[in-house]
């Protein structure tokens, strides 16, 4: 069985004072203050607080002409293949292509 020795058991308080050193957290503000600035972004951006206490209907577009501007941009976003109609190629001047030798 081996011995401790004094150069071994020397460097134990150095790495618990390295280890407590790491358990607290260096910014105390930023945890403080974490989350913050999202809700002080969402106030800023939000026009009408009390919106929701607002029982009225909502004026403007029907629910017929809603529904067919919701589906067209619904479609807008569809990718369709492009299509090929046979065509003719451009940039080839036949054989050879020197301009008539």
């Amino acid at each position: 069985m081996k011995r401790l020795s004094i150069k071994n058991v020397s460097g134990l308080p150095l790495m618990l004072v390295l280890l407590a050193a790491c358990a607290t957290s260096p910014y105390p503000r930023v945890d403080a203050e974490f989350g913050q600035a999202v809700d002080m972004a969402k106030a800023q951006q939000t026009l009408n607080p009390d919106a929701s206490l607002n029982t009225e209907p909502v004026v403007g577009i029907d629910g017929i002409a809603s529904e067919a501007g919701f589906e067209n941009d619904r479609k807008s976003f569809i990718t369709r293949p492009a299509t090929t109609t046979g065509g003719t190629e451009f940039g080839s001047g036949g054989e050879g292509g020197s301009g008539g030798q």
